[in-house]
């Protein structure tokens, strides 16, 4: 039996690979990395789904864009504004202003959470579209309520 072979990549290779598909056309998924989009998705949990934007883009959309620095970044778009977009993971509470439209390479289209599929017009992707951006200021109070619910610790995945 050969041994099983393990590349690692460059996170910016990678997404970089991915946004040349999505500027393509297709529509890509990626496993999530990182804890910014938390509690909706999870590190190294849940799986989403992204392609161009086919249509104006509005509050609730989760997007992928590109820093000046290069880096990627998949967040939730606040707030519209004439020429920008206020942005924001759904696990902050620090908003990202000016966000330009031709920063913005892909909106997600849907998400495997908890190993199911669940997409716009589904109830927990109404709820972090359109109710959870409304609780920012309350996110930390929020955050801390649940550890304690959940036993005062960390839940599973490393997560409130």
């Amino acid at each position: 039996m050969e041994p099983e072979v393990i590349r690692v990549v460059d996170t910016r290779e990678y997404v970089s690979m991915l946004r040349g598909l999505v500027e393509e056309g297709h529509e890509v998924s990626m496993l999530i990395s990182g804890g910014s989009m938390s509690p909706f998705l999870i590190h190294r949990r849940d799986t989403i789904f992204f392609k161009r934007p086919d249509s104006p883009l509005r509050a609730g959309d989760m997007v992928f864009y590109e820093r000046a620095n290069g880096q990627f970044i998949m967040h939730r778009i606040l707030r519209v504004r004439r020429d920008s977009y206020d942005i924001v993971g759904d696990a902050q509470t620090q908003v990202e202003h000016g966000v330009r439209r031709e920063q913005i390479f892909a909106r997600v289209t849907r998400v495997r959470r908890k190993g199911v599929m669940i997409g716009p017009g589904d109830f927990w992707w109404g709820f972090f579209a359109r109710v959870w951006p409304l609780l920012l200021p309350l996110r930390p109070l929020i955050s801390r309520t649940y550890a304690l619910v959940r036993g005062g610790g960390r839940g599973k995945n490393g997560t409130p």
